[in-house]
């Protein structure tokens, strides 16, 4: 899949979900998601989603670059370890540690 852009909120979410479901089913199950600056629930949505299809051809979503922002939104709803983020973001608050 390729880089998203900087944007993935309730604006562009829709567009963004069909082209990622589409990749999804061609086997492509690696986002980049290192250039999104400006995110709103939606991309949780979008990611989920993304998630689910991959599921259902056995596969995982690997999600790389997720920022701060997403992590959080992740976390407020509960999702981070659906989406992988989970074990990520401890690695990195015990690296920041050191």
């Amino acid at each position: 899949m390729p880089a998203l852009g900087s944007s993935l909120t309730n604006r562009n979410a829709a567009t963004v979900l069909r082209d990622g479901l589409s990749r999804v089913q061609q086997g492509d199950v690696t986002v980049d998601c290192s250039a999104l600056s400006q995110v709103d629930s939606s991309a949780v949505a979008v990611l989920l989603a993304w998630q689910r299809a991959a599921a259902q051809r056995g596969q995982s979503l690997a999600i790389a670059g997720a920022s701060p922002q997403l992590r959080s939104l992740a976390s407020l709803y509960g999702v981070e370890g659906l989406l992988g983020l989970a074990a990520a973001t401890r690695s990195e608050e015990h690296t920041s540690e050191l």
